[in-house]
């Protein structure tokens, strides 16, 4: 699911623009979370909780969709899905700022690894497609791989008592309001085919609503560390839905490179000590 969510977003990016891709996207899958709450009967406890889902939606929901659907209209989707795969990287070293967490020599060589990966997928799409929009799209990726790291650091430290379904249903309705005004004021005028409508449905529905209630259920189940290994398969599956269904292929260096992101956040992840806190990832 959160490899397809790239596919997605490279079909809807182009022909709505981020604004309105990344504000469907959220509404409606925040919108998809009330028939939830009322069949499990979940209390979101607005009042003692809305900070925490106030900076969530901003940092780990509104922000990183708006920048990813900004990447999908420029760059394929083989380059936004292995860079998210480096947010376990950016954790490593927010969590070394603000957490305390030491960092080891296995972390710091995945660290290493994982740069010498993104060089190597930027590098290779610069020779074929270099302009100042591909930097900025990649820049985007980076930064929302970072804030989905930060997000979950804040988590960590302030807001460990908050129940994860609301903190992902309730930060998904606060970012589809946030969102609201960016898209509503540039409603692209496009015919609603039959493409469209399925792959909003199924990017806000099943990449996002579905995905984040499996994740968080991950989360409680096995602990966020070990439920953040999916990221590791993100790459391999976007690679697969791109070839498919939208004809991409990698180059070689691009390729290299995303094996190297995904050992490098191996080398991250596989190691023993404290968990690596991580972020929600939107990708999905």
């Amino acid at each position: 699911m959160w490899g397809a969510s790239f596919i997605f977003l490279r079909v809807l990016a182009p022909v709505l623009g981020a604004a309105t891709t990344a504000g469907v996207r959220v509404g409606l899958g925040g919108l998809a979370f009330l028939p939830y709450f009322a069949v499990v009967r979940f209390r979101p406890r607005w009042r003692a909780h809305w900070v925490v889902y106030a900076v969530v939606a901003v940092f780990n929901v509104a922000a990183p969709m708006l920048l990813f659907s900004y990447a999908a209209v420029h760059i394929p989707a083989f380059y936004s899905v292995t860079i998210n795969s480096s947010t376990p990287l950016f954790g490593t070293l927010l969590s070394a700022a603000f957490l305390a967490q030491r960092l080891t020599a296995r972390g710091i060589a995945g660290l290493v690894l994982g740069m010498v990966g993104v060089a190597l997928i930027t590098g290779g799409g610069a020779a074929v497609q270099g302009s100042p929009v591909f930097w900025a799209s990649i820049a985007a990726c980076l930064a929302a791989s970072a804030l989905y790291a930060l997000s979950g650091v804040y988590v960590k430290r302030f807001a460990p008592h908050v129940d994860p379904i609301g903190t992902a249903g309730c930060s998904q309705l606060l970012a589809g309001l946030i969102l609201l005004p960016f898209w509503v004021v540039d409603v692209p005028h496009v015919e609603p085919t039959a493409r469209i409508v399925l792959s909003m449905a199924a990017l806000a529905v099943l990449c996002t609503t579905v995905g984040f209630l499996l994740y968080f259920r991950l989360v409680r189940d096995v602990g966020p560390a070990r439920a953040m290994m999916v990221a590791l398969l993100t790459p391999l599956f976007g690679v697969v839905w791109g070839g498919l269904f939208l004809g991409e292929a990698p180059t070689t260096s691009a390729a290299a490179g995303c094996l190297l992101v995904i050992v490098s956040a191996g080398l991250v992840l596989v190691r023993t000590g404290t968990p690596v806190p991580v972020g929600v990832p939107g990708r999905r």
